[in-house]
């Protein structure tokens, strides 16, 4: 070994570079926790250090002791994080450092830290270590030099320069393109993660102030005797309720829910305006609307509302918790009283499972405040699907159940999501069953952000979501209540659960069903309302007023949903 490296110095040198980030990344993929994405980065990424030991060569050790003194420190702190929270090291880390409490972080650290991980650290430097040992000069001819630095640096530059000039991206497109390239190899998940902690921080700070600034909601008024003692929203993620056995689907992918239908009002009729989650939750958790979009920033939201009516807020997450997509979600986060941020990983893409959320609920709930909202943010039923669940829960594995139309290719995602489906009903259910059990006067509201298409229609061989290529299984999602026998009010509601709704009016229904009321709140918006109007339902963009469509158009002309909209329309109401 030690021959064959000292024959091939350039090979030597990559090995020796690369091993800081790789074997770090061979870790994360070897635990089944996330896929081959960083572990192809930081092997393209690395070879960016090779430019100095090809340049000077004569004082390869030295240079290569100086790489390592970099790349060591963030290399031990990556996989120093992963053993011990079994997490991929993010920026979000650095936002929950920042913003927690030392000595509480200290003793999470001495609680979880292991006799072998002092030996586990020790392998990983000595790996490195012995490959400096074996450097050689990399010895080329000015021409080999020359061709090298250009394939090393076209390699590790090639997202910034595909991106600005031949995609035609503005350049800081281009520069974030190439830094979240760079992120998974040391050190630039360190200072990658730094710098866009600050960016996102500053974002979610700007937010807070306008927020701040806001004036309460005039003419407020909450109906002691309605308003519940402890509140729980579960959002939840990418749930398309046609994949819910609850809703009719024809595999059981529900049956904890099921086993609750008669303590619960099952909502048929619910859409999502848009299938993104930060546009959707703009518009669910505030009173904007696809007509009014921008209401979001100038008008109270559901956590100003409740804080108003006098509930200290809990705000309980598994998405990731500070990511340049999710800074408004954070924000929301921090307008509550407390938050626990449960996923720090660094990748969507990541094994994190929902039932994390399970044990700090249950801990919130023993907490004596007279009146309690807690929000439980969901990862859900996420791409990618085979994340979401553990092994166990592996129950949908072949075509039993399929349709015909979706392919044998397909078939291994399709089952992964009604596999996430499923799980996503044991904790819903365990979340139901725990506030069950606190004997008080509660409610509990769980719907989906959004749907997703998964070879759901023949005409759609396709998962995800698309916002110009619209398909209903985007948009319907399950919207449920849960009132604690304490707090029953179910039969009032049980007549109303077949009414076309959409989830932007979210906000006028909470404050319906808890009792409150202010200048601005519409009953004929709330689904609960004896004033009730059905209303077109517009998805689309609504930043393009001219591309709004109805939701009908989607909808097969004999559903309930296209007959409803139709009548609707018919009435001019908008």
């Amino acid at each position: 070994m030690r021959t064959y490296l000292k024959k091939h110095p350039l090979l030597t040198s990559y090995l020796y570079v690369a091993s800081f980030s790789v074997m770090y990344q061979l870790v994360i993929l070897s635990s089944g926790m996330s896929g081959t994405v960083g572990l192809r980065q930081a092997l393209l990424m690395s070879s960016l250090w090779l430019l100095p030991l090809m340049l000077w060569p004569r004082y390869h050790k030295v240079i290569g002791a100086m790489i390592g003194l970099l790349l060591l420190p963030a290399a031990l702190l990556n996989l120093g994080y992963w053993m011990l929270y079994g997490q991929d090291f993010s920026q979000s880390v650095l936002f929950i450092v920042f913003e927690s409490n030392w000595a509480e972080g200290s003793e999470f650290l001495e609680s979880y830290w292991q006799w072998w991980h002092p030996l586990a650290l020790a392998v990983f430097i000595a790996i490195p270590v012995y490959l400096w040992s074996q450097l050689q000069a990399v010895t080329l001819s000015a021409k080999q030099r020359g061709a090298g630095v250009a394939l090393v640096s076209l390699t590790v530059f090639w997202p910034l320069i595909n991106t600005w000039a031949f995609k035609g991206n503005d350049f800081d497109a281009a520069v974030y393109h190439q830094l979240h390239r760079m992120e998974p190899a040391a050190p630039w998940t360190l200072v990658v993660g730094y710098q866009q902690y600050r960016t996102n921080l500053a974002n979610m700070e700007s937010l807070l102030a306008e927020n701040a600034s806001l004036p309460p909601l005039k003419n407020f008024q909450a109906d002691d005797a309605r308003l519940p003692q402890r509140l729980v929203i579960v959002i939840g993620e990418s749930t398309n309720r046609e994949r819910m056995s609850l809703y009719g689907y024809g595999r059981a992918t529900s049956p904890g829910l099921e086993q609750l239908k008669n303590e619960l009002t099952v909502f048929t009729d619910v859409i999502s305006p848009r299938p993104y989650t930060i546009e959707s939750l703009q518009q669910v958790l505030s009173l904007a609307d696809q007509r009014h979009p921008d209401d979001f920033y100038t008008r109270p939201n559901v956590l100003n509302m409740l804080k108003q009516a006098g509930y200290h807020i809990t705000w309980i997450t598994n998405q990731q918790t500070q990511t340049r997509r999710n800074t408004l979600l954070t924000t929301l986060s921090q307008m509550a009283d407390e938050q626990v941020y449960l996923n720090n990983n660094r990748e969507q893409n990541a094994s994190q499972h929902d039932d994390s959320v399970l044990q700090p609920f249950a801990a919130t709930l023993q907490q004596s405040y007279p009146r309690q909202a807690i929000f439980v943010h969901l990862l859900g039923t996420h791409r990618k699907y085979s994340y979401r669940y553990p092994d166990n829960y592996r129950v949908f594995h072949d075509r039993q159940g399929v349709p015909e139309w979706v392919e044998d290719r397909n078939l291994e995602e399709y089952n992964s999501y009604d596999n996430a489906v499923l799980f996503n009903d044991h904790v819903v259910t365990e979340l139901i069953h725990t506030l069950d059990s606190a004997r008080q006067r509660s409610l509990l509201v769980y719907f989906s952000d959004h749907g997703e298409e998964v070879f759901d229609h023949s005409e759609h061989q396709f998962t995800g979501r698309n916002e110009g290529a619209p398909t209903t299984a985007m948009y319907t999602v399950p919207f449920i209540a849960w009132t604690s026998p304490q707090w029953r009010t179910r039969g009032s509601w049980q007549a109303r659960a077949d009414r076309p709704f959409q989830s932007s009016d979210f906000m006028h229904t909470l404050a319906d069903m808890v009792g409150i009321r202010f200048q601005g709140w519409d009953g004929s918006r709330s689904l609960i309302s004896d004033t009730f109007e059905a209303r077109p339902r517009l998805i689309g963009n609504p930043e393009s007023p001219q591309k709004l469509t109805y939701y009908r158009q989607l909808a097969e002309p004999e559903s309930l949903a296209g007959r409803l909209d139709n009548r609707a329309d018919d009435k001019g109401v908008l």
